[in-house]
């Protein structure tokens, strides 16, 4: 069982620092030797060596499960996980962070959709999502995985900041003034109807192939 868990804990650690290391201190370098379209390759054989390896040591744990936090934690749980869905539905449509064609020009413009909200959205739903799944205190191979998606996606929102401020400079310095890291939860309303439909649909998607994924009912088809 240690062994196991050692495994799954190594495997979350390698992911999230392989992720920082090749975002950041290696990005440059690497571009240099394998060229842009190299470096995604060998960036995306990284990410996927690692997420296997997290998912091969997942499974491998059995047991360890905490008996749960009850009624009240999937309530709270599938709540989170809707504004978490619109938020990362939000976050493909005119993303500067996005490293696409136009991403300056972006950055320029006034903030709208999710961007009402915070300017890391695809980032802040992974930690909606870590949240979610610590907050049914489920078992603790779900805890190490989750632990690890939110600090990837919050301490790499902190580190792509100052990446595209070296990047962009006066464009990502006018986006930042315009938009907050910190997510403003009152501005939810304001990211339009389309995208609160699109995200709706997705979040029941997503929760009702969880029971076939995960074996374990979630969101509303819990109390269906």
């Amino acid at each position: 069982m240690d062994a196991a868990y050692t495994s799954l804990a190594a495997a979350s650690l390698t992911f999230v620092g392989t992720h920082f290391a090749l975002s950041h201190p290696l990005r440059a370098p690497l571009v240099r030797i394998f060229g842009a379209g190299g470096f995604m390759a060998v960036y995306s054989l990284v990410a996927f060596a690692a997420m296997g390896w997290m998912a091969l040591a997942f499974r491998a744990i059995d047991g360890g499960m905490l008996g749960g936090s009850g009624t009240l934690g999937w309530a709270i749980a599938t709540l989170l996980t809707l504004p978490a869905m619109v938020l990362l539905l939000g976050s493909f449509l005119g993303n500067p962070a996005l490293p696409a064609p136009g991403a300056e020009q972006a950055a320029l413009k006034e903030p709208s959709g999710a961007f009402h909200v915070t300017r890391h959205p695809m980032m802040w739903s992974f930690a909606l999502w870590g949240v979610s799944h610590i907050v049914m205190w489920w078992s603790w191979r779900t805890n190490i995985v989750a632990l690890a998606i939110i600090v990837l996606a919050l301490v790499g929102a902190h580190l792509q900041d100052r990446k595209k401020a070296a990047q962009m400079g006066d464009a990502w310095d006018h986006w930042q003034a315009n938009t907050t890291f910190w997510p403003r939860w009152g501005q939810l309303p304001r990211v339009g109807i389309g995208l609160w439909l699109a995200g709706i649909a997705g979040w029941l998607a997503a929760t009702y192939a969880h029971i076939h994924l995960g074996d374990v009912s979630a969101g509303i088809w819990r109390w269906i």
